[in-house]
Formats: C-alpha cells, structure tokens, sequence
C-alpha cells in the first residue's frame, strides 16, 4: 500500500472526531492494521489446509516462521 492509498482511505473513512493525523502516523497505522490482517488471514488459511491435509499445513507454518 503506497502514501497515497493510505491518505485515500483515511480522506474516505468517516470518523467520530476530526483527526489531524500527521502521513508518517497514517502509514504506521496502516501497517500495523495491513499487518495484523495478514497475520489473522495466514491463520486462517491454515486452519483450512489444515482440515484437508495437516502435512501441507504444518510446512507452510514452517515456511512462514509460524
């Protein structure tokens, strides 16, 4: 996700409050969010390898560093 995605978002998002968020907070935030979701989404798709072959799982967790 480049700078310009990220303000992009952020200008279409409606917030509560009015934040004036400096771009390098904005990218921080994206990336921990960005991060999180990956790490949330790689679960997943290890549950589901999992339930159909738990050798293909157990190497794409080795392969990942989980």
């Amino acid at each position: 996700m480049n700078t310009e995605r990220i303000n992009e978002i952020f200008r279409e998002i409606h917030l509560e409050e009015n934040y004036n968020f400096l771009e390098d907070d904005l990218i921080i935030l994206a990336k921990a969010y960005a991060e999180e979701g990956a790490k949330l989404e790689r679960a997943s798709c290890l549950e589901v390898a999992r339930s159909v072959n738990h050798l293909v799982a157990q190497r794409i967790a080795e392969v990942r560093g989980q």
